[in-house]
């Protein structure tokens, strides 16, 4: 019977993970650390991870290992030249989170420009009740209709953000970071034209050495200083320290970030804001609906299951 090793059962939820188990013996440890990878997985011939990083050296320490199941679509946890090198197939989950990505965008946008976050704390914290006035202007409110949306990385989640922004009444446009050029209903930019012309940025690109710290301090100062910028695509893209300090300058208005250089998030300048309202975050939460965490493990079983039928060596 194929033996099956999930290293991080946590970062699945409550999921039922019959279909998998269905397919071979499988092992689901909660949480793994570097350490006890080797000891775990010495007779797994499949390793399931979401972010548990899986190194040449683990790899080569695997000698029965022929796959690894990644339960994300992004696959940097993983040395993959070491992989390929190895014989050992990698496959991720593609396209489970779409939606909920791409609303998960849109929310951190009207949050933010509304500052839903700020009024309702105002009411529940007994200053509306306190106050002898029907409305409250201590933020100013945006709206989506009529701004400019740009897009970093328009792939199939900055796609449907397009499709949504576009459904508000947004002029959306794009960057492409891989310097592709293909045939798009929206506009290209090059980045630094998009950085002036955008009210709201998100951005939707997969960390690599490309895309790391791309947008720092100078890519900030290009920005509208009435401008919101939204990460809910890897940590690591925008320079923190550099947005902490934007943030405080009024260089921009305002972010919301799913994702950080460091999660959990333990210690930054994002904590110690001068006004934390100009701030929106979440912890990395933006994939797991409850219908993408059924997707996910979907593709996760037809992953292991077309692997074995298809006899990959």
């Amino acid at each position: 019977m194929t033996k099956i090793v999930l290293l991080d059962g946590y970062s699945l939820g409550l999921c039922d993970l019959s279909p998998i188990e269905a397919l071979g013996e499988l092992t689901n440890y909660e949480f793994t650390t570097p350490d006890q990878i080797v000891e775990r997985c010495r007779d797994a011939e499949v390793i399931i991870a979401n972010k548990t990083i899986i190194s040449r050296a683990t790899m080569e320490a695997l000698p029965k290992l022929r796959l690894i199941a990644v339960a994300a679509t992004g696959m940097n946890n993983v040395d993959l030249d070491a992989a390929r090198e190895l014989g050992i197939e990698v496959r991720n989950a593609v396209g489970y989170s779409t939606h909920s990505v791409a609303e998960a965008t849109l929310c951190y946008a009207l949050a933010s420009l509304r500052h839903t976050p700020y009024f309702d704390r105002y009411v529940k914290d007994g200053r509306y009740a306190a106050s002898e006035r029907m409305f409250c202007f201590d933020y100013p409110v945006g709206q989506l209709h009529g701004a400019n949306w740009g897009i970093i990385g328009l792939g199939t989640i900055g796609r449907e953000v397009a499709r949504l922004a576009k459904s508000f009444g947004c002029n959306v446009a794009y960057t492409s970071i891989s310097g592709v050029t293909r045939e798009e209903r929206y506009q290209q930019m090059s980045l630094d034209e998009l950085l002036e012309w955008s009210d709201v940025l998100s951005i939707h690109s997969p960390l690599n050495e490309r895309t790391r710290n791309l947008i720092g301090r100078a890519e900030l100062r290009k920005m509208r200083r009435s401008a919101l910028i939204i990460n809910v695509a890897r940590g690591g893209i925008i320079d923190e320290e550099a947005l902490a300090e934007a943030l405080n300058k009024g260089t921009i208005a305002g972010a919301a970030l799913d994702v950080f250089s460091h999660e959990p998030l333990r210690h930054s300048p994002l904590y110690e804001l001068d006004d934390p309202n100009k701030l929106l975050a979440s912890p990395h939460t933006a994939w797991q609906s409850d219908k993408s965490l059924k997707r996910l493990i979907k593709c996760i079983t037809e992953n292991i299951r077309t692997f074995f039928e298809e006899g990959v060596e």
